[in-house]
């Protein structure tokens, strides 16, 4: 395995280096906040936020190969653990950072054996339209979480149903002050997101309102705040976890896994693409694992390639990772001079700046795309986007993982079959296939749109049964456009077999046009070739219905 470093950064030259530390100062006054806020879902102490964007940041650096990717805090990978280790251990608690830090190095260890073993394309299961679902659904979840905190409102359950009802319960005692702050903050950052969209309004609000908690004492007037935040650079430390426990927080760690992978992906791959570079996805893999590691060992938790950050580098000119780099200087700066006023903000503000990120994973254009080109893709993700409030966060992702399977093998039992039919001018035209309708007397061109496997071999034999048994005529030649079909496994042999030994019974010659290398190494390893006779297969549908007698080039159409 060969490891190359600072892909992402070199080369580097002056001009771009002050470019991107602009960018990185950017990046930081509109990232600090936000990094703050996912604390809140991950239900881990408000400094742990800026470790994320410290040690992770030089670990994707060094090892990974996207310029453009942000690694750090996410509110998806953050959602996925909490639900879960909030059920082990009390939040924000010595053992429940324990089990964070090595969740957080399962995850780590999860992403270099993807690495090493090449299993990135275990992302590709999780389809777009699952994600987009997924995350919609984490989104409406987040959502909820930070509800009671910007009400004033106490709420008992867990669970986000739960969460909506004793929110709505408390609504007759809600802190009006604590509303109004957060209601203000909520606003300021979505009509700032909408009209100034480079203007770090969170960093203004929140060192805002730090001031005035201070200088007008919120927390005497009832207002809760974060407290006291220890100051300096995190320690490394090995995470005191039971083996027993480990293992149990091993499901967690993959979720998290197919989650940054997926996510990670697919944003580096769009930002390379936008500005015309290349990506080593194996390379991004081992720069996610050493960012992961790092936060696990510095007392964060699990990071992951940020679709939102990376948006926010990339508008404010980024074009390296160096921008990353200097963004974790800065938060050196903080951590070492800057935590003592962080004790003055308000719980409500933080929950406000983490409703708004919430919002934004609500992604309504993504949803009405897909309604417009698939309404069962569209029902799937909204399925999806109901299922992680209503049964969690985990068993939402592993369920939009099955969904996205099951579309897939749905798409491959039931693909589209086709026939060549005449047109108006007399001209053979791919349509859907149909009992009743043939090319020509006594001939049936039949296309099959997918490969064929165990479950579909069946399906494939009955239709082509039934298109020859309901023919306007008796049917002589049945000729097989296999352009579709790139493979056939044991079971599919067998039942297509069977079914040549059926239509040579009743004298109806089969012949196969546009046959691929591979279909044809596994024509002959499964003795296709033979019961069919090699005479009878050809590379090119022309060819096919030369040898039944039609002159293909006056008779099909240019689509065939």
């Amino acid at each position: 395995m060969g490891i190359r470093i600072l892909q992402g950064l070199l080369p580097l030259k002056p001009r771009e280096a002050l470019k991107d530390a602009l960018a990185g100062l950017t990046l930081a006054s509109m990232n600090v906040p936000q990094v703050l806020g996912y604390t809140r879902i991950a239900g881990t102490p408000v400094v742990t936020g800026l470790y994320t964007v410290l040690l992770p940041l030089v670990g994707f650096a060094l090892f990974g190969s996207s310029r453009h990717l942000v690694v750090a805090a996410d509110s998806a990978t953050a959602a996925i653990f909490s639900s879960a280790l909030s059920r082990m251990a009390p939040v924000a608690s010595g053992k429940y950072m324990a089990l964070v830090g090595m969740l957080t190095l399962l995850t780590a260890a999860l992403l270099l054996l993807a690495r090493i073993f090449k299993l990135g394309f275990l992302a590709d299961f999780l389809s777009r339209t699952a994600l987009v679902g997924f995350l919609t659904g984490v989104g409406v979840q987040v959502g909820v979480a930070m509800l009671p905190d910007m009400l004033g409102v106490g709420v008992d359950s867990h669970r986000t149903l739960g969460q909506l009802w004793d929110v709505l319960r408390g609504l007759p005692n809600l802190h009006p002050f604590d509303f109004a702050l957060s209601a203000f903050v909520v606003a300021a950052i979505l009509f700032g997101r909408r009209f100034a969209p480079h203007f770090p309004i969170s960093m203004v609000l929140v060192v805002g309102m730090i001031a005035a908690s201070a200088f007008f004492d919120f927390a005497g007037r009832g207002v809760a705040v974060i407290g006291p935040v220890p100051g300096g650079l995190p320690s490394l430390r090995w995470p005191d976890v039971s083996w027993s426990e480990t293992l149990a927080l091993l499901p967690v760690a993959a979720s998290c896994f197919v989650m940054i992978i997926a996510q990670s992906a697919a944003t580096s791959r769009v930002y390379a693409l936008r500005h015309g570079e290349r990506v080593d996805e194996n390379a991004d893999i081992l720069g996610l694992a050493a960012a992961n590691a790092g936060a696990a060992l510095t007392g964060a938790f699990v990071v992951n390639g940020s679709p939102t950050q990376t948006a926010m580098a990339d508008n404010a000119g980024a074009r390296s990772q160096f921008a990353q780099l200097v963004f974790a200087a800065l938060v050196v700066v903080v951590l070492l001079a800057l935590t003592g006023p962080l004790q003055y903000l308000p719980h409500c503000v933080l929950a406000g700046v983490v409703f708004t990120i919430a919002v934004g994973m609500v992604d309504v254009k993504g949803l009405m795309a897909i309604q417009r080109e698939s309404a069962s893709e569209f029902h799937l993700a909204l399925f999806t986007a109901a299922a992680v409030p209503c049964i969690g966060v985990e068993p939402g992702i592993l369920l939009a993982i099955a969904l996205s399977l099951v579309g897939h093998v749905r798409h491959s039992y039931r693909p589209h079959i086709a026939m060549l039919a005449p047109n108006a001018e007399g001209r053979w035209e791919p349509r859907d296939a149909q009992p009743g309708v043939q090319t020509a007397p006594g001939l049936i061109v039949y296309r099959f749109g997918a490969d064929l496997f165990y479950a579909n071999a069946d399906r494939f034999a009955d239709e082509a049964r039934e298109l020859i048994a309901k023919a306007p005529s008796p049917v002589r030649h049945f000729v097989i456009d296999a352009a579709a079909l790139t493979d056939i496994d044991f079971s599919a042999a067998r039942t297509f077999r069977d079914l040549l030994g059926e239509l040579r019974e009743k004298q109806i010659e089969v012949v196969l046009g546009r046959v691929s290398a591979n279909l044809r190494a596994d024509l002959e390893q499964h003795a296709l070739v033979e019961a069919l006779g090699a005479e009878k297969i050809f590379s090119t549908l022309h060819q096919a219905l030369a040898a039944v007698g039609v002159d293909g080039e006056s008779s099909v159409g240019p689509m065939a």
